[in-house]
Formats: structure tokens, C-alpha cells, sequence
């Protein structure tokens, strides 16, 4: 079975709307008592917008005026882009752990591929023999998906991905694969045990902390011809 990602972009001035409503409504405010990490992360990155967010409103605002339109237009559809990158890492990284049902995994496939934001001519997905009859009872199972497929996308260079699900003796097997990608920079991530200070890695630091909280493992290859594959490994309960 295959899947294709189902993105459809807004127009662009429905999408900064949208945006600045979104992003200017989290912004971080001070606490006057400890927060927890996935709240320390979250007002991290949306410490992290200011920048692009700025530019973004100034993009705006003289858009109508000035004569380098498309030029402007250009730079407010990237720093667009970029927020949108950002807003779907916190969504990943963030949230509630369980579900009150159950969703089959083709439909977490599928949303997780619709959240990364990669297009459907990068992406493959595949399942094995049953992969497409197990059901997903834990959010925690999509932020792992999308994560991976959002790092993936954000720094694989437009290389192709392929997404493989597989189903074998009480564990199912969740494998990416793509050309190009440092290993040891990834393989550093994922033994981070605390969040990184500078919010690099925060995707990959993620994907260990939940597939460890799952009961799960993590293991990694490189075929002959470089591709890089890291394999997460889930109990099937």
C-alpha cells in the first residue's frame, strides 16, 4: 500500500493572517512558578518566531507601497513558510500522550505526512505483510512520525524519503530512510538526554524521549549506497 501526502496550501495572505493571530496569541509571558519542559519548549519556540515574525510584519507592511513587490512577496512567503515549519514542531513536540480511541496506523501515517509538510513527489510509504491492520491507541505514536518527517524535510535537502511500516513478533517497525544525512549529527540528537539548549535537535531529542516512553528502541544503518535508515521500534499492544 502506498500513501501520497495530502497538502494543499492556503493562498498566502490567508496563511499570514492566520499566523500572526496564531503565533501572536503564544506569545511567551513571564511565570512566576517553574514550568514543565514541554512548556519550557514551547515558550522556547515562540521566542524563537520573533524574528521571522518580524520581518514577516514588515514584509506587510509594505507590500502595498513599495515597488519591489515581488521581491517582498517572496521574502514574506518564506519567513510564512518558516513559522509554519516551527508551528508544526511545537504541535509535534507538545500535547496530550493518549487518546481516548483508537486510530488504525495508516490514518497516523497519514496525518503525520500531512503535518511534515513534505511533498508528495518526496515521499514513498510503504507497509508490510498486517502493518496496515494495527491500531494506534497514543499521540505520542504521530509526534514520532512527524517529527522524523518534519527533520526530514526541513534538512534532507529535497532528497527523496521513504516511510516503511512493518509488523513482526510483537513489535512493529517504523523506518525512514534518506540519502545524505549525517549520521553522527542525528545519532548526537538522539542521544541527548536533556533538551538542547539552542533548540537544535529539539525533533530528534523528542522522537528517543517518546519512543523510550512507549517501551520502544531505536536502532540505525547505512546501506551500500549511503542511504542513512533509523528504525523506531514499538511494542504492538
Amino acid at each position: 500500500m502506498t500513501l501520497a501526502a495530502d497538502t494543499h496550501p492556503a493562498t498566502l495572505p490567508g496563511l499570514l493572517t492566520d499566523l500572526l493571530r496564531v503565533v501572536r496569541s503564544h506569545l511567551p509571558r513571564p511565570a512566576a512558578e517553574p514550568v514543565s519542559t514541554g512548556d519550557a519548549l514551547v515558550r522556547a519556540l515562540c521566542h524563537d518566531m520573533r524574528s521571522p515574525l518580524a520581518a514577516l510584519e514588515a514584509a506587510l507592511n509594505r507590500l502595498e507601497d513599495d515597488e519591489r513587490r515581488p521581491e517582498l512577496l517572496d521574502l514574506a512567503r518564506a519567513q510564512a513558510q518558516h513559522l509554519a515549519s516551527m508551528l508544526r514542531t511545537a504541535q509535534a513536540t507538545g500535547g496530550a500522550t493518549e487518546r481516548a480511541c483508537t486510530r488504525g496506523l495508516v490514518d497516523v501515517v497519514r496525518a503525520s505526512v500531512a503535518a511534515s509538510g513534505l511533498p508528495d513527489h518526496q515521499l514513498r510509504v510503504e507497509f508490510g505483510d498486517d502493518a496496515a491492520d494495527v491500531t494506534v491507541a497514543d499521540a505520542r505514536v504521530q509526534r514520532i512520525l512527524t517529527n522524523l518527517l518534519e527533520n526530514a524535510h526541513r534538512h534532507g535537502r529535497g532528497q527523496p524519503v521513504r516511510l516503511r511500516a512493518d509488523r513482526r513478533n510483537g513489535w512493529v517497525d517504523l523506518a525512514v530512510t534518506q540519502l545524505g544525512v549525517p549520521a553522527d549529527q542525528v545519532l548526537g540528537h538522539l542521544n541527548q538526554l536533556t533538551p538542547p539548549v539552542d533548540l537544535s535537535g529539539l525533533g530528534l531529542w523528542s522522537v528517543q524521549r517518546q519512543t523510550h516512553e512507549l517501551g520502544g528502541r531505536l536502532a540505525w544503518s547505512r546501506g551500500t549506497d549511503g542511504a542513512f535508515t533509523l528504525w523506531v521500534r514499538l511494542p504492538d499492544r
